[in-house]
């Protein structure tokens, strides 16, 4: 049985973490193996949808010339990283949960991450209703369908956004923190998170190394990240 190799939590600034994720999705020794990262930030950090207009996503941001900006390779809403806690699980093509619809999979690991918070107390479900109005801005103000929600207050506690090619499925995931409340445990939450989900996966979490991948092409696309035409790129 193939396992969830869980990689070792590393921190980077916007571009190279962006960076990372997708050439997880890309270039990783393993094909057909479901991975995950835990990763951290090196500054205060923003990251943006591929299909936002930057000048949209600036009018959004706070007042601070010192915030890492990057697009993502992925959708989704302007997302604020400065208190979060961040993750990417990558599934090759051809897993069943790969190849469901979109809201199928958002779903599916959003269930997998609320019962993993609610082991510590945390009141929380994945939102099954619409919201009444449409549009992208701050993630963490307006929680979509199957978001991770306080099922008390409605908070948004948790988002994601997905981009699928041939290789298979990159889901870019944030929790932030503040809305979980403090007496979450961080490393007893990744270690229930990640059995959740290599359970839904049908196959057990396992640690292993970090994966050898081509630091030439990581810093390419890092130095591409970074760029201002892939930042303003719509």
């Amino acid at each position: 049985m193939m396992a969830l190799e869980i990689l070792p939590v590393r921190t980077g600034d916007a571009a190279e973490n962006m960076a990372v994720d997708f050439l997880l999705l890309q270039r990783y020794p393993k094909p057909g193996v479901p991975r995950f990262r835990h990763y951290g930030w090196r500054g205060p950090a923003f990251t943006f949808g591929y299909a936002q207009k930057l000048a949209a996503v600036r009018a959004l941001l706070p007042e601070d010339t010192t915030l890492d900006l990057c697009r993502r390779a992925t959708g989704g809403g302007l997302v604020d990283h400065r208190d979060d806690w961040t993750y990417a699980l990558v599934i090759p093509r051809g897993h069943p949960l790969e190849d469901v619809r979109a809201t199928q999979s958002y779903r599916e690991v959003h269930e997998a991450l609320a019962a993993a918070l609610r082991v510590q107390g945390v009141a929380c479900l994945a939102k099954t209703t619409v919201p009444e109005t449409e549009g992208m801005g701050v993630c963490f103000q307006r929680a979509e369908i199957y978001d991770v929600v306080n099922e008390h207050s409605g908070e948004k506690i948790a988002g994601a956004a997905q981009k699928r090619n041939k290789h298979g499925l990159l889901f870019q995931g944030s929790i932030w923190r503040p809305a979980a409340g403090p007496a979450v445990d961080w490393e007893k939450f990744h270690d229930d998170f990640t059995a959740r989900l290599a359970a839904l996966l049908g196959t057990t979490a396992e640690p292993v190394p970090w994966p050898e991948l081509n630091e030439d092409e990581v810093s390419g696309l890092t130095e591409q990240y970074s760029s201002p035409e892939w930042l303003d790129y719509r």
